[in-house]
């Protein structure tokens, strides 16, 4: 065993690549990972918001909100994806009208 401590989370993968970053309270943001911490906060740059629907907040809108350059906090991160390589699927378990 070696005496190195392994991290759950290699970011320095995406350093200069798109992510997509989904925060506690249901905010999505997408921009360019720039740098990060160990405690997991963000720098964005020409980051993105994907504004939410008014009467779901649970679901986003195609509307977006240009933010510039911007740092998440570590312990509002919930989730960071790359935005290279994925594609948006409908949901499976949703059944379809008159089933």
């Amino acid at each position: 065993m070696s005496g190195r401590k392994e991290t759950a989370l290699d970011l320095a993968k995406f350093v200069d690549k798109g992510v997509q970053v989904k925060l506690t309270g249901g905010r999505q943001v997408s921009g360019t990972l720039k740098g990060y911490d160990q405690l997991l906060n963000l720098v964005l740059d020409e980051a993105i918001e994907f504004l939410r629907d008014p009467d779901d907040p649970l679901k986003t809108t195609d509307q977006t909100r240009r933010l510039g350059l911007i740092v998440c906090r570590g312990t509002a991160v919930m989730l960071v994806s790359p935005t290279d390589g994925t594609d948006e699927i409908a949901n499976p378990f949703i059944l379809p009208e008159g089933a």
